[in-house]
């Protein structure tokens, strides 16, 4: 069974993240959400409840966008985040630099 390929996809100000990410796709769909952004001057959503994995590198991929916004001045917030990946989150201390990954929000 073939997994689907991730995708990042912007409507209005939504940034939405779909399929399944790892080690091998995060690159191009880091620079994929990056050229979004620097289309942008809004504060965004980014929309995680398509999202098939809980994954390190995911975090990875979110931190880069949430610098990049934050070098733009623009604000980046999270929803649909999984349980799963709230806990990675916590467990790596970044739930706190993640707005919509504290406990509770998920």
């Amino acid at each position: 069974m073939t997994t689907p390929a991730p995708r990042v996809e912007m409507i209005d100000s939504v940034l939405t993240v779909s399929g399944e990410v790892d080690a091998d796709s995060v690159v191009a769909l880091r620079q994929q959400g990056e050229k979004l952004l620097q289309t942008v001057s809004v504060d965004l959503v980014v929309d995680l409840g398509s999202l098939q994995t809980a994954h390190s590198v995911v975090l990875s991929l979110l931190l880069c966008w949430q610098r990049l916004a934050n070098q733009r001045g623009i604000s980046l917030s999270y929803r649909g985040v999984s349980e799963r990946l709230a806990s990675l989150a916590a467990l790596s201390n970044l739930d706190e630099q993640l707005a919509g990954f504290r406990s509770g929000s998920a």
